[in-house]
């Protein structure tokens, strides 16, 4: 064999192992990223991230603390994604994360006492008390009037507040109510007359006389409270994209762990606490259901998350957009993406600056008509 030939061979030899060493580095660049131990040694090209934990009021890092549900002290997080000038209608959460470990959930709360701001109510008169037994074998097999909730109340005999009804318990007064309006639309003529036959049904059961309200006024009055919902409904969708390397669910789990976030109840879905304890979550963190859900969740590959706030159902004092702003910034720069919108835009300080700015005066215009963000009123009217 030739010099010649032995060159070319050699620099063949030498030209195949690159390639096959350039494949092997693209397929491990392109893999997506998976959750360490703590304490593990980063991957080989791969800085490791140090966490600190978000303080809402001020620049400087505390100190890091285990997430707790309901501890007021809990680290903060923050999401951003927006349209310039409006607010972004947040992705549905549908999903929780089964690779996360089981953590504490909100404990579920009893519904709101019917309020005459945002319900029609009628009093059923009662000539005797009446038993808490009697009333809730008495009411209807469905507890809604077309896309309205329906629902019934008595008040004790020691006059300390209007309840829903439970066994033991006597009445002396009966209340029958139905939502003027929820994000399905305001009552209409049907659906108030459908309540008159529901309720009068129950009255009768009981022995009750009821008093109903002018059904004009009423369909009136609800179709002016939900123009007003309508113009001040807000619910914010943040998207955390991948720069580069797509995440594992795990490895998206871990980095939002670390900033308070805790597994929510369906696969996919994890949520940052809210101060008090049973109420509703600051933020919530989603991603697809199916890669939470697969045989080996650490080999799917996540390009995006998405951070969403219902802003009607989070109170003010929160800060709930502040912590959402943090969280979006602290994700980024741990697992290396960016924030945009929904459309794929990077959002600046300066639009998300506009954002804020637009969310305080949605919260005055809130607290101006008695419906706050993050009231029982607000939340029902809002849903």
């Amino acid at each position: 064999m030739s010099s010649l030939q032995v060159g070319l061979a050699v620099i063949g030899g030498l030209v195949l192992a690159a390639v096959v060493a350039y494949n092997a580095w693209v397929t491990r660049q392109s893999a997506p990223r998976t959750a360490r131990e703590r304490g593990a040694a980063p991957a080989p090209g791969e800085r490791e991230h140090i966490e600190p934990t978000l303080d809402p009021l001020g620049d400087a890092p505390a100190e890091r603390r285990e997430p707790v549900l309901g501890d007021p002290e809990s680290p903060d997080e923050s999401a951003v994604v927006t349209v310039p000038g409006e607010l972004l209608a947040a992705a549905r959460d549908e999903a929780p994360a089964p690779m996360a470990p089981a953590l504490p959930v909100a404990e579920r709360r009893p519904a709101p006492a019917l309020d005459a701001l945002i319900d029609v109510i009628a009093p059923l008169s009662l000539e005797h008390e009446v038993s808490g037994d009697a009333v809730l074998l008495a009411l209807p097999a469905t507890r809604r009037v077309g896309s309205k909730p329906f629902a019934v109340e008595g008040f004790t005999p020691d006059g300390a507040e209007w309840e829903s009804p439970r066994p033991g318990q006597r009445y002396r007064a009966l209340q029958a109510g139905v939502q003027l309006a929820n994000r399905a639309g305001a009552l209409n003529d049907i659906e108030f007359s459908e309540f008159v036959v529901k309720a009068q049904a129950f009255a009768d059961a009981v022995g009750a006389s009821p008093d109903f309200p002018d059904m004009r006024a009423e369909v009136a009055r609800a179709r002016e409270l939900d123009a007003f919902a309508s113009g001040h409904d807000a619910q914010l969708g943040f998207t955390l994209r991948a720069r580069r390397a797509a995440w594992s669910p795990g490895y998206v789990a871990q980095h939002a762990a670390r900033i308070g976030f805790v597994a929510g109840a369906l696969p996919g879905r994890m949520v940052l606490a809210a101060t008090q304890p049973g109420l509703p979550p600051v933020l919530v963190l989603s991603f697809d259901a199916q890669a939470a859900m697969a045989d080996d969740p650490e080999q799917s590959a996540l390009r995006e998350v998405t951070l969403s706030l219902e802003v009607t159902h989070v109170a003010r004092e929160e800060q709930a957009f502040l912590r959402l702003r943090q969280a979006a910034q602290a994700l980024a720069e741990a697992m290396d993406g960016v924030v945009t919108d929904d459309t794929g835009v990077p959002l600046s300080a300066e639009t998300m600056d506009r954002i804020g700015a637009d969310l305080e005066a949605l919260y005055d215009a809130l607290d101006a008509r008695d419906l706050s963000a993050g009231s029982p009123q607000a939340r029902r009217l809002f849903s």
